[in-house]
This record gives structure tokens, C-alpha cells and sequence, in this order.
């Protein structure tokens, strides 16, 4: 189970983004949180993926509650939640080829003997030829970006999926090939997915369950 309870958290002291809010997410099931640009929805997901301490409220992972954030927080903890955001260049090192994007998670968890078969399993999954490998982030477009992150998002094969507007920016084309990718791995491993956006249409369709912003335990307020 992931639960978020009574969540308050903000950027700046005493100007909260999001404030009291809770929601509970089942092991394999997929919920739709659905709101407003600008409501609070993201600062709500970057929380449930551990990299955004709340400053009040509790995040319960598999019935641990979470203490430590970031690169602070257990392993175990950390490498449960994969999270795939809303604009790939800014969450892809400019740097690294898209081969070293995917292979980044199991590098840094010393897990190097497993890079070639997982990214040459993930990339097919995703949709990405080897010459796409090859390039470094400014030499692909947006989609074939976001098709790398979420095979990086996928690569530890986590528990939980956090998929932040993860088809803004994408062709209808690209979303269902995204939207199916993610489904194939769910179906397959019985993670649970949060998923964040404006689309009503897409997260009915996506989704168990849907949650509108409004509706949620609490209050979401602009920062200020």
C-alpha cells in the first residue's frame, strides 16, 4: 500500500502548495489524480515518489512509514518507486547518451552486471533502435526523450509507478505507446500506478479509479 496522509508541503516557509491532503493507492491498482495546472499536483507526486519532503503529514510505503528523502532515504525504500515527469529534458542528464540514461539507476545501485540485458530489453519494449541509443538528449525528439526516461523509470523494476503528466507533451501516437508500455509492465509485475494530469478523458480510460483534485481530503492552495 502507498498512503499518503494529511500531506502539507510547499518551496517556501509558510507558503504551502498543498495542504492536509490524502489518498490511498492498492498494490496493482491504478488511480487518475486529476486537477488544474498550477493546483499542486506535481509537488503531490514528487512527495509520493520520496523526492520532496513534506513538511507536514506521512508517506506509508508497503507499511513503512518514510523518514528520509532524496538520496537519503533507504534503498529499499528509494528503488521501490519509479516516476517518469512531465518534461523529459529536464529530467534527462544532457550528457548521457539515451544508453547511459536507462542503464543510470542500476550504475548507481552497483548493479553494472546487469546494465546490456536491461537496456537492450527496455529500449525494445519502449520503442527506441539502437542509432536512438547512440544520441544524447538534444538529438532526439521530445517523445523518443520520454520514451528513454521511462525505461529508466522501469529498469529497477519497481513496485510503484508515479507518472506525472508523463503525456503532456507528447502525439497521441506516442501517449498509447507510452500508456501500453506502462499497462504490459503492470500486468506483468502487479505495480501499483499514480497518475497525474489534466486529461480526464485519458485517466478514465487509463485508470481503476480516478480522484479530482477537489475532492481530495483538505485543502490545495496557490503558492504566495
Amino acid at each position: 500500500m502507498l498512503e499518503l496522509r494529511n500531506i502539507t508541503a510547499g518551496y517556501a516557509r509558510h507558503a504551502p502548495v498543498v495542504r492536509d491532503v490524502s489518498l490511498t493507492l492498492a498494490p496493482g491498482e491504478a488511480l487518475g489524480l486529476r486537477g488544474p495546472s498550477g493546483c499542486g499536483k506535481s509537488t503531490l507526486a514528487r512527495v509520493a515518489a520520496l523526492l520532496h519532503r513534506p513538511d507536514r503529514g506521512t508517506l506509508v510505503l508497503d507499511g513503512t512509514p518514510v523518514t528520509a528523502w532524496r538520496h537519503r532515504a533507504p534503498r529499499e525504500q528509494r528503488t521501490a518507486v519509479g516516476v517518469v515527469f512531465q518534461q523529459p529534458r529536464l529530467a534527462a542528464d544532457p550528457r548521457l547518451r539515451l544508453r547511459d540514461l536507462i542503464a543510470e539507476p542500476l550504475r548507481a545501485t552497483g548493479r553494472r552486471s546487469e546494465v546490456a540485458q536491461a537496456v537492450d530489453r527496455l529500449s525494445r519494449r519502449v520503442g527506441l533502435g539502437a542509432d536512438l541509443l547512440a544520441r544524447r538528449p538534444h538529438e532526439v525528439s521530445d517523445g523518443q526523450l520520454q520514451r528513454a526516461c521511462l525505461a529508466r523509470a522501469l529498469v529497477l523494476r519497481p513496485r510503484w509507478l508515479v507518472c506525472d503528466e508523463m503525456t503532456a507533451m507528447l502525439d497521441a501516437s506516442t501517449t498509447a505507446a507510452l500508456v501500453g508500455v506502462v499497462e504490459e509492465y503492470r500486468a506483468e509485475t502487479g505495480a501499483g500506478l499514480l497518475a497525474v494530469g489534466h486529461d480526464g478523458v485519458l485517466l478514465e480510460r487509463w485508470c481503476d479509479r480516478t480522484a479530482d483534485w477537489t475532492g481530495l481530503t483538505g485543502t490545495a492552495v496557490q503558492p504566495g
